[in-house]
C-alpha cells in the first residue's frame, strides 16, 4: 500500500527539489525519474531543456520542472 499523499504541485517541488544545475545524462535522468536513454531522446527534441553545450549535457531544475508539468 502506498502511504504517501497524492503529488500535486508543491510535493512535486518538494520531490524534484535539488541544485539548480544538473550536469551529466545520469544526473539528469535522476531528477526525472527516467533512464540515460530517455534523457538522450529528450535532448533531441526542441521542446525539452536539455542542452549540449560542448557535447556535455546539462539542465536547469527549475525548466525541467516546469516542462514536466506540462507532460
Amino acid at each position: 500500500m502506498n502511504n504517501h499523499p497524492p503529488l500535486d504541485s508543491w510535493r512535486f517541488d518538494a520531490v524534484t527539489a535539488g541544485p539548480e544545475k544538473i550536469w551529466g545524462q545520469e544526473a539528469i535522468a535522476k531528477a526525472i525519474g527516467k533512464s540515460v536513454a530517455s534523457v538522450r531522446r529528450y535532448a533531441a527534441m526542441p521542446d525539452v531543456p536539455i542542452y549540449r553545450p560542448g557535447g556535455h549535457y546539462f539542465a536547469l531544475r527549475s525548466e525541467l520542472n516546469a516542462w514536466l508539468r506540462t507532460k
